[in-house]
């Protein structure tokens, strides 16, 4: 029987075994999944594949700099509690995982990479093992630095529970050093972390998200009962808000209330340093985000119990 990426995949997500111990796994199983996961718990990975069914949610999301700014990395690794995320073997370990993440190109298998004389999803299991908790190497990203004197800016928040990379750029060598333009993108990194916009401008918002929000705002519309004729105008009035709140330059400067849009800012900073400052991108990792934490419905435990 072939094997397939999907059932490698299956095998991965229930036993968080590595890619290849999950391809040998099944090759060993001739395709049986259950078979494959007694393989692999036969293997010695018993209690990373036991706990593997539990929701890893908390953990720490950590930032690398290289040390000239000209690229920063992030990344994700979760496990199931607050205790073991403060803990200094967790945190060693997330430590670890950023620092080879930063030596690595975009888009290469981080659980895959070596840490060590061991790959980190190995050095991840014996971590389970030890701790009893299931832990996941999520994500990671990389962003780069643009122009001579462009830099990327790291801002984490709360511990590790929220990160932010930015990178921009400065209008001159001398503008990178100076203190206002360091102190308006450390700033900028915390707006995003704070108010969560998608983009830096409305430039990169995409044809298909502006045509999505088109779609809901008509529908409003038409629940509003308001007349067709007017519908272009209110809706081009409720995009051109909605770019206000999804990007970063459209969004009032929490830093300073009152003063205006981050556009404003970064126009009137550009002035004072003598060319543009320009904002070219930026990665935010909110920890947890996008995972389905378990929450025990206590009617239904009891209904079980009693029927």
């Amino acid at each position: 029987m072939s094997i397939t990426p999907a059932m490698i995949k299956e095998l991965r997500e229930r036993t968080q075994a590595g890619m290849s111990d999950c391809k040998n796994a099944l090759v060993e199983a001739e395709g049986d999944m259950d078979k494959a996961v007694e393989v692999i718990l036969k293997k010695g990975i018993v209690k990373a594949a036991s706990r593997a069914g539990r929701v890893a949610s908390d953990g720490e999301v950590a930032t690398v700099v290289a040390a000239d700014g000209k690229r920063g990395t992030i990344v994700e690794v979760n496990c199931q509690t607050d205790f073991v995320a403060r803990g200094d073997d967790f945190k060693a370990f997330v430590k670890s995982v950023a620092d080879v993440a930063s030596k690595l190109s975009d888009g290469a298998d981080l659980s895959a990479a070596k840490l060590g004389d061991k790959t980190v999803d190995e050095v991840r299991q014996a971590l389970v093992g030890k701790i009893g908790e299931n832990m996941v190497v999520r994500r990671w990203q990389a962003i780069d630095a643009v122009g001579e004197s462009g830099l990327v800016h790291a801002y984490v928040h709360m511990g590790g529970k929220l990160a932010v990379l930015l990178s921009a750029e400065a209008p001159s060598a001398d503008a990178k050093k100076n203190d206002d333009f360091k102190a308006f993108v450390d700033n900028c990194a915390m707006q995003i972390a704070a108010m969560g916009p998608i983009v830096v401008s409305k430039e990169q918002v995409s044809a298909g998200d502006i045509a999505k929000q088109k779609e809901i705002f008509e529908g409003q519309l038409k629940e509003e009962g308001k007349p067709e004729a007017a519908w272009p105008k209110i809706i081009e009035g409720k995009v051109n808000k909605w770019f206000t709140e999804v990007t970063l330059l459209g969004q009032d400067a929490v830093w300073e209330p009152g003063a205006g849009s981050v556009d404003k800012l970064r126009q009137a900073l550009g002035t004072k340093l003598g060319g543009e400052v320009k904002l070219h991108g930026f990665v935010r990792f909110a920890l947890g985000e996008g995972i389905e934490k378990k929450t025990d419905d206590l009617a239904a435990e009891v209904a079980k119990m009693t029927s």
